[in-house]
């Protein structure tokens, strides 16, 4: 019985062109033709089947006998050729309003949509348009996520499209790829403005398959007035990247007015933890060390990558988001509202059967101008072996949250000053940003969106 399920929602699926669209359809569908049937998960799935080629057992074989063979064979090398933005796009129709079991995978015990598994399904449509832009002959991996954003709020469950292009690319080795999560137009149509509901920037970096070392990939040749306003942002956006290092706070300590603000906190920590002082610490003001929240996992084959022996990089931007999500409610009370995810990069590979560390903390809070409080919180991962012989750490990530509760947190070591004066420049970096957009789609955020986590 479900094996037939499979077959009909599979069949289903290609007949109504519901999943490929656009210049990537037939290949989908040609791609399809030589799948068993199986069911869907969701987009994160039918990418999955276009980007892993063999069952984890079989490549688990391979690799043990190429351990005993010293012989490595030659890969094709990448094409270098310029090609252009439309090249590498790819639309991808998540018919959500349509089949109530694919909106099983995305929907949460509130009915409304998880971003976690739209943030898995973004990373991996990322895949598909970097190894269209890249061809075959080279290994890419996700290096890192640069901007996340809402631009306006859902408030009703609909089909969604999922599109991206490569919008900056020199002929180095990294490209940025863009992407946007929207309201499905009608056919025919194209997506209103107002119908945008998260955009993102992601950096991929393609490497030689053998010796993991960066190659160069083919240039962007630009061929209309919008090709070159997406690549001179590209261009920005490299350039912001280079510039955050410098203002580290590893780099650049602590300025006066920021020094003036840790004094400030420091002497209302010890005057609230002293008996004899009549000030007492307010009921919305929590301490840092109080707002960390832990989970450990193993990586499981089934969330490997293309290459098959690294965790795929959406699935542990999901596992991030979802417990940053967790701890911004905590920390609030409250059910809150995903607002930007800052500058985040992937240190490291998960190699699978690694065992997965992640720690979340609020380490910054202010006062929203629109009413309420924005809550951000950093996500650090790390990996050790089963033996737990060795600790490398595999990313940061930093989710920012709206709540309607009045909230704040409070430092008391020097390393929690320290993170709280990073998170106080990003906060003013994301401010900056937010007023760039446009102040509508802020208010568009503070007034609620269908999407929590």
């Amino acid at each position: 019985m479900a094996a037939r399920r499979c077959a009909h929602l599979l069949q289903q699926n290609i007949k109504q062109h519901r999943l490929w669209t656009g210049p990537y359809h037939l290949e989908g569908l040609r791609a399809f033709s030589s799948l068993p049937p199986r069911c869907t998960d969701g987009v994160y799935k039918e990418l999955t089947a276009m980007r892993v080629r063999k069952p984890w057992i079989e490549a688990f074989r391979e690799s043990q006998k190429l351990e005993k063979d010293s012989t490595q064979k030659e890969h094709p090398r990448p094409d270098t050729t310029p090609k252009s933005m439309r090249d590498s796009y790819v639309r991808v129709i998540l018919p959500l309003a349509q089949d109530p079991w694919m909106l099983d995978t995305y929907a949460n015990a509130s009915g409304q949509l998880r971003t976690g598994a739209l943030l898995m399904d973004l990373d991996a449509l990322a895949g598909v348009v970097a190894y269209r832009h890249t061809g075959e002959g080279v290994s890419t991996v996700t290096a890192a996520f640069d901007r996340i954003s809402i631009q306006n709020p859902l408030h009703e469950i609909c089909d969604l499209e999922l599109s991206g292009q490569v919008t900056f690319a020199t002929g180095r080795s990294s490209m940025e790829v863009t992407l946007q999560v929207a309201k499905a137009p009608q056919q025919g149509q194209s997506v209103a403005s107002q119908d945008i509901f998260m955009t993102c920037q992601i950096t991929m970096v393609a490497l030689d398959p053998l010796t993991k070392k960066p190659v160069n990939i083919a240039p962007l040749k630009l061929d209309t007035q919008a090709d070159r306003a997406l690549f001179a942002q590209g261009e920005k956006n490299y350039q912001n990247k280079k510039k955050l290092k410098s203002l580290h706070i590893t780099s650049k300590p602590p300025d006066l007015e920021e020094s003036a603000e840790i004094h400030k906190m420091w002497t209302d920590s010890l005057a609230f933890a002293d008996s004899n002082n009549p000030a007492v610490q307010p009921a919305n003001v929590i301490s840092m060390a109080k707002s960390t929240i832990h989970s450990t996992s193993i990586s499981q084959p089934q969330y490997r990558n293309r290459h098959h022996f690294m965790v795929f990089g959406g699935y542990l931007l999901k596992q991030t988001f979802e417990l940053a999500f967790t701890c911004a409610s905590a920390f609030s009370h409250s059910r809150v509202q995903f607002v930007n995810l800052d500058p985040s990069t992937f240190e490291e590979p998960v190699p699978v059967g690694s065992v997965l560390y992640l720690a979340s903390r609020v380490t910054y809070t202010e006062e929203d101008k629109n009413g309420g409080t924005r809550i951000q919180v950093m996500v650090t991962t790390h990996v050790r072996t089963v033996e737990h012989a060795d600790r490398r750490s595999t990313g940061t990530f930093f989710y920012t949250f709206h709540t309607d509760a009045d909230v704040k947190v409070l430092p008391q070591t020097y390393s929690e000053f320290m993170m709280w004066v990073q998170g106080r420049r990003r906060a003013k970096r994301l401010e900056a940003a937010l007023d760039a957009d446009g102040r509508e789609q802020l208010q568009a955020i503070n007034a609620g969106s269908n999407v929590t986590e």
